[in-house]
């Protein structure tokens, strides 16, 4: 699972977020959603929040909780330590995650079985782990509360549909699935609860290859290559950045470039933004149970509509109105997190050196509190970052407090990479 990870001292760009779970006391049931009273679908809504795909939830009769959906998670993980009180659970065990990124390994609470209530499904055996402490602030990094990740149990039994387009997913028996008219049948494996694919890529050194990528709804960004820098070196142009926290709470290092073509099934996708971590320690690599070349992530994904059936192996795609937008990042140089109790208040996390924002003067912890007069506190997360990334030489008015005073900067958007 990718995203952006947020504190009041630091807010790390999405990246991959890999661990493994000690699985020792984790219920060896079947964990599983199926559809109600022999019915062949049930559809919701779910919210694009910054590249993520939020649902809600109920949990033991209560709620509603923001859930990430996220294939990147084999096990349902609750990231809010307080809802250990709030759903009374009494029976639970402690294991400890280990992922990338230093630092120390992360407890977490096995529950007991959970009621999981969503319309039209019921949920069977579904367990939990709970964060004893929460060091991925994803409430901050997309303005609103969220509770937790939702994983494998809901694709195991189930073909899921998104539709970007009108953010609304749907869930099938699976014999009930269709290849979509103008789309295209993908072969998949599921590998320690995880979906690959393989994908044909380009690289702007002349490289062509076959590459592995997990299938993460949890990952922001549209592409990351592992293990390429040693291999093949950076592109050109390219950008030191932060790509995320590894589960331990330690950063993930590295750079944002292009690569020149990735190719899913007969559709080609051009200029892509990729990450590039720093190549991994090899122990740490080693430890890792499935052996791939990245990920890709709801960057790309969104520009499709997408169907997973892992129990038939296949990820189905058709293109939507966004499969031509060109891919773009940041102009800004500005990374920012939500705070204050109503998380209404933005907040400077890091200013890339060299960037817009450094040229004009702004710093860590400056509040932005209106752009081109807009109060901040009146857009949403996802309309912030749109402004960021909209257009190069666009002149943007930031108005920001910062030493105990309001200043206005004209800040102009640059393509960096």
């Amino acid at each position: 699972m990718l995203f952006k990870i947020s504190h009041k001292s630091r807010l790390l760009i999405p990246a991959v977020l890999m661990f493994i779970f000690c699985l020792s006391h984790i219920p060896a049931r079947a964990q599983y959603f199926d559809l109600n009273n022999n019915r062949k679908s049930t559809s919701m809504r779910f919210r694009l929040v910054r590249n993520l795909v939020v649902i809600q939830l109920n949990i033991n009769n209560k709620g509603p909780f923001n859930f990430i959906l996220d294939t990147g998670v084999g096990l349902m993980l609750i990231t809010d330590p307080g809802m250990v009180d709030s759903l009374k659970i009494q029976s639970r065990h402690t294991i400890k995650m280990i992922g990338l990124g230093e630092g120390d390994a992360l407890e977490a609470y096995v529950t007991p079985p959970l009621k999981i209530q969503m319309p039209g499904l019921t949920s069977y055996d579904v367990a939990a782990a709970i964060l004893k402490t929460d060091r991925f602030n994803l409430s901050n990094f997309l303005g609103m509360p969220i509770q937790g990740l939702l994983g494998y149990e809901f694709f195991s039994n189930l073909a899921v549909k998104l539709n970007f387009t009108d953010s609304t997913l749907t869930a099938y028996k699976p014999q009930n699935v269709r290849l979509f008219r103008k789309g295209i049948k993908i072969p998949i494996t599921v590998e320690s609860h995880k979906p690959y694919v393989m994908a044909h890529v380009k690289l702007p050194n002349g490289t062509e290859q076959e590459s592995k990528f997990i299938v993460d709804l949890g990952a922001g960004h549209p592409v990351s290559l592992e293990n390429m820098i040693k291999k093949h070196g950076l592109p050109q142009k390219f950008i030191i950045a932060n790509l995320g926290v590894g589960l331990t709470g330690g950063a993930i290092t590295g750079f944002l470039s292009r690569i020149d073509e990735i190719s899913l099934g007969k559709y080609k996708l051009k200029k892509v933004i990729t990450s590039f971590p720093n190549d991994y320690d090899e122990d740490v690599m080693k430890s890792l149970s499935i052996a791939r070349d990245g990920s890709i992530g709801v960057g790309l994904l969104k520009r499709f509509t997408v169907i997973f059936d892992y129990p038939d192996n296949a990820l189905y795609l058709k293109p939507n109105a966004y499969f031509d937008d060109p891919f773009e990042h940041d102009m800004s140089g500005i990374e920012y997190y939500a705070g204050g109790p109503d998380l209404k208040h933005i907040f400077i996390s890091r200013v890339e050196p060299g960037s817009p924002a450094d040229e004009v003067g702004l710093e860590k912890d400056d509040e932005i509190t209106a752009i081109n007069f807009k109060p901040l506190a009146e857009m949403t997360m996802e309309q912030i970052d749109d402004i960021l990334k909209s257009k190069a030489e666009r002149n943007l008015l930031i108005e920001v407090y910062h030493d105990h005073r309001y200043d206005r900067v004209i800040l102009t958007l640059k393509r960096r990479i």
